[in-house]
């Protein structure tokens, strides 16, 4: 109703405003894609680089660093993981078990184990 009153201007002003708004969004999308590719070329990932790179998720990848089953940094100066690209790649190359089901095996026997201790 509002566009009707102020005349055919305002309405191509919306369209025009609009089609920009797209064309934003979608240079967003590419230039995010861009960075996605180009944190590949890293030797050294955060959890964020791995999440991309490998596909898994963060949830994911934490179990896995905590139960030593995915290799990461051994700094044990810095609290934030860090993955080497090359230790991932061999890692992923391994075929590595990332099933929920054998995670969820692992969590409880690693629990077992220090509940025992």
């Amino acid at each position: 109703m509002f566009a009707s009153q102020c005349g055919w201007p305002f309405t191509y002003f919306l369209i025009q405003n609009h089609e920009i708004m797209n064309k934003d969004n979608s240079m967003i999308e590419i230039l995010q894609d861009i960075k996605s590719l180009l944190s590949h070329n890293k030797k050294v990932l955060n959890i964020d680089d791995l999440e991309s790179y490998t596909g898994l998720s963060k949830s994911k990848l934490y179990k896995l660093s905590m139960l030593k089953l995915i290799p990461t940094g051994s700094n044990k100066h810095i609290r934030q993981k860090f993955f080497s690209k090359e230790a991932i790649d061999e890692w992923l190359l391994g075929k590595p078990n990332v099933s929920d089901e054998f995670l969820e095996q692992q969590i409880n026997a690693q629990l077992q184990k220090n509940r025992k201790h």
